[in-house]
C-alpha cells in the first residue's frame, strides 16, 4: 500500500489489506502499549471505512432493486 496515498481515497480492498496488516502487527505482540493503542485506533478507523463502503453499496443495491433495475 502506498503510504502517500490519501487514506480516504482507498478502495474497500485496499482498506481491508491495510486492516489485515494492522491485525498482523498487533498479533505479533512486540509493540509497546502506546504503539498497540495507535495501531488499534488505526484499525478501528479502517474498519469503519470498510463498513461504510459496504453500507454504501448495500444502499445502492436496495435502490436499484426498488426501481426494478
Amino acid at each position: 500500500m502506498s503510504e502517500n496515498k490519501d487514506n480516504n481515497n482507498l478502495t474497500l480492498e485496499e482498506n481491508m489489506r491495510a486492516l489485515d496488516e494492522v491485525i498482523r502487527e498487533l498479533e505479533k505482540g512486540d509493540l509497546t502499549l502506546e504503539q498497540s493503542f495507535e495501531m488499534y485506533k488505526k484499525g478501528m478507523d479502517l474498519l469503519m471505512k470498510c463498513n461504510n463502503s459496504v453500507d454504501k453499496v448495500e444502499k445502492e443495491l436496495q435502490i436499484m432493486e426498488s426501481e426494478g433495475i
